[in-house]
């Protein structure tokens, strides 16, 4: 394994890169794309795949050890087979966040490649909810891809941003799927973007989160965080799956931090919420190394939040991108 080299100005290796495919999504959730759309990336400005494949290399030789593929959404990217056979070739750990929609054209493929980790956005269990959410009808389609993967042997974790009025009913709903399903639920506290209408009156705790599990199940165990986790981690005692929570807004995960972007027409964000961002196609396409580019972009990391540590800033987060162009 390649030594970590990607190392910030307070020692966290950096390891994980998320890289998004796209700016397009054949849903359209509120939280993620604005009402009002966003101002799609021209296809010259995208990564081809060829770059996204060059590019990941130059992270990977620098230590990167895990790559998730996220969007938009990553499966309506054409050619999406090519890329994650080559991908595999970088000998990482290949993630995958989807909405789920085309899970079951590529669940051959993912066995044969062995890409066995992925993440299915989902925000409610109730049908007309889900439609009021995604602003899609594909509920019944995307509910049988997960049970169909859950029974593939797939390690599926559910996605789950809660946002008061919305969803906050449906916590115990959610934990209930563990019960007899290997399956990983993780709420997501409300995190504010450009264009998503973000006020923290609408979020949910993880405090709340695990008062409600504790009133509708009992005993909740508390389980180790693996290293660099991003979610404090549950198991109601007697279930089979297991359920975290990503408190972004309430309790900040930064410090063991070892996650770096790459949007999918090439900028490196050291955080979610950073305004800044480092041209790394460009360059690329110059023909310039961009290895030390990567190393001095690590450099300007602030240590949590993109400097965000006492409270949410709107100047700050509606001068970032939405959700939906910077990549789940």
């Amino acid at each position: 394994m390649t030594e970590a080299k990607i190392i910030d100005s307070f020692g966290r290796p950096h390891t994980y890169l998320r890289i998004s495919l796209t700016d397009r999504c054949n849903l359209r959730c509120f939280y993620c794309m604005p009402e009002e759309g966003i101002e799609l990336m021209e296809k010259p400005s995208i990564m081809t795949l060829e770059e996204i494949i060059a590019i990941s290399k130059t992270y990977v030789d620098l230590g990167v050890d895990t790559i998730r593929l996220t969007g938009g959404e990553p499966l309506v990217r054409k050619n999406f087979e090519y890329l994650v056979r080559e991908l595999t070739k970088l000998n990482i750990t290949l993630k995958l966040t989807t909405n789920g929609i085309l899970l079951d054209k590529y669940y051959d493929l993912f066995e044969e490649i062995g890409l066995k980790k992925i993440n299915v956005s989902l925000d409610s269990l109730d049908k007309a909810k889900n439609a009021f959410i995604t602003k899609r009808d594909y509920y019944d389609r995307i509910m049988q891809n997960i049970q169909d993967g859950i029974s593939r042997g797939f390690q599926i974790k559910l996605n789950v941003v809660l946002i008061k009025g919305v969803n906050e009913k449906e916590i115990k709903d959610f934990i209930a799927l563990t019960k007899d399903k290997n399956v990983v639920v993780k709420f997501i506290e409300f995190m504010p973007f450009k264009g998503n209408k973000w006020d923290w009156s609408k979020g949910v705790s993880e405090e709340e989160i695990l008062n409600e599990a504790q009133r509708a199940f009992g005993k909740v165990d508390t389980l180790e965080n693996p290293k660099h986790s991003t979610s404090n981690n549950y198991q109601v005692e007697g279930h089979k799956g297991t359920f975290g929570i990503i408190s972004t807004i309430t309790n900040p995960f930064c410090s063991d931090c070892n996650r770096i972007r790459l949007t999918a027409d090439g900028k490196m964000k050291n955080c979610l919420f950073a305004n800044s961002e480092t041209d790394i196609l460009g360059p690329y396409r110059n023909g310039e190394s961009i290895d030390q580019l990567i190393l001095d972009t690590i450099q300007t990391k602030k240590y949590s939040r993109d400097g965000m540590e006492l409270k949410m800033d709107a100047d700050q987060y509606e001068n970032n991108r939405s959700m939906i162009s910077i990549g789940g």
